[in-house]
């Protein structure tokens, strides 16, 4: 959706940050559409999905299939998914609306929550503006594109009262949850290393020949806030293996695909959620197998691809001076064994509980009670994935003081905390 830019819109970076990072009882008011109620009638949800392409269809089935979720509504800007998606919602809903446009779900007061899917470039804009119209919003990970879109959206969760989930579902998978207790009470010691697993790498970004814009496409929505580029399909493919993902345009590549959900572990096991490294370095830099992130008390995180890294074949590694632990999704396995099987005592860290993430975000907009995954956790989970992302793109270290969330010692790559906007597109406040 188009918007003409406001004044809070021209702050400068230093003074939007403080602002966004304060507290909600600060001096600066931003006009939103309240609500009365939590959920609509009947204790039920009404529900709309932004973005139609294939990671949508679980979270369709999903909303559509809910006891207590009415899905009515739709949004993309390519004819053929939207369509599609529209049909499969009014064989169980008649009265449900398709949208191109976004804003037309934002100015709709009967719809009590958006889960988004669309590229990561609009993350931040649909979320922030979904929460100034009083909805609630599950917003698929990586939850943003820069660093301070991450921290605009923290400020609008902040502001508006607003409960957000950040597709981070790993947080809600038991063998993970375990991991992180074993980690956080000690089992395996004192943690020595960490490894994770990217699952391999996308192709290297390249220059694309221009090719006419199907009709099939509102182009210029999809492009939206980022830089004009030429047509190409295989800049809006939506496909696992690459399409958008790959340019820094629209996604953070595998720091974004992949390190959102581990580091994402990583950050709950050390317990680490709010903060978070403070130094990152490129693979290659100085002969380096590996890129890694480090905190302030030396322990580092490396980053490898699939096959033979020192994540040893689990998604995530932690070696500890008594142990260790590797899990993935599903699987857990221990040294010494049986750990996970061990119930933390009455004194010990047991992990907020969730085996579902969606249904914890419901759970959340029902109760009011904050989802295992909302926007300060997945927000200092972002900061490493775009931090690394930095470091990839300049190759070299990136300092990184998580408490004030600035890049220190270097201007150039603090530049890359945002980006320029095209006119009509600003993050909205």
């Amino acid at each position: 959706m188009k918007t003409a830019p406001t004044a809070q819109s021209t702050l400068s970076r230093r003074s939007f940050l403080k602002a966004s990072l304060a507290t909600a009882a600060g001096t600066i008011f931003f006009p939103y559409i309240a609500r009365s109620n939590p959920i609509g009638a009947n204790n039920r949800v009404r529900m709309a999905l932004i973005g139609c392409g294939g990671i949508m269809e679980g979270h369709h089935g999903w909303a559509q299939s809910h006891p207590m979720i009415d899905l009515v509504a739709v949004c993309d800007v390519k004819t053929s998914k939207r369509e599609a998606a529209l049909a499969k919602l009014k064989s169980k809903n008649p009265d449900a609306v398709g949208y191109v446009d976004y804003g037309d779900i934002m100015a709709r007061s009967d719809i009590d929550a958006v889960i988004i899917g669309t590229p990561d470039h609009w993350h931040a804009a649909i979320s922030i503006d979904a929460m100034r119209t009083g909805k609630d919003v599950f917003v698929e990970k990586p939850m943003a594109l820069t660093l301070d879109e991450a921290a605009a959206m923290v400020a609008a969760e902040k502001r508006y009262g607003r409960i957000l989930q950040v597709g981070s579902q790993q947080r809600s998978d038991p063998a993970m949850r375990q991991a992180v207790e074993i980690v956080r009470n000690g089992w395996i010691g004192e943690i020595t290393e960490i490894h994770v697993d990217f699952k391999g790498d996308f192709a290297p970004v390249s220059l694309l020949a221009e090719q006419p814009v199907p009709a099939d496409i509102d182009y210029d929505r999809w492009l939206g806030p980022a830089p004009w580029r030429p047509y190409n399909n295989d800049r809006v493919l939506g496909w696992w293996a690459g399409g958008w993902r790959i340019f820094w345009d629209y996604g953070s590549r595998k720091n974004g695909d992949w390190g959102a959900h581990h580091f994402d572990i990583v950050q709950w096991a050390l317990d680490m959620d709010g903060n978070g490294p403070v130094l990152f370095v490129p693979k290659g830099f100085e002969g380096e197998p590996y890129q890694y992130h480090q905190y302030a008390n030396g322990l580092k995180v490396t980053a490898s691809l699939k096959g033979g890294g020192p994540a040893n074949g689990a998604m995530i590694r932690f070696v500890g001076k008594n142990g260790e632990v590797k899990v993935s999704r599903g699987e857990i396995e221990t040294t010494p064994a049986g750990l996970a099987s061990q119930i933390p005592s009455s004194s010990e860290f047991r992990a907020y509980r969730s085996n579902d993430h969606r249904q914890n975000w419901l759970d959340s907009i029902i109760s009011r009670r904050p989802p295992i995954c909302p926007a300060t956790v997945g927000a200092s989970t972002f900061d490493i994935c775009g931090l690394a992302g930095i470091a990839q793109r300049l190759n070299r270290p990136i300092r990184w003081n998580p408490e004030k969330r600035e890049i220190t010692g270097d201007p150039e790559a603090s530049r890359f905390a945002d980006y320029t906007r095209r006119a009509g597109y600003p993050l909205p406040v």
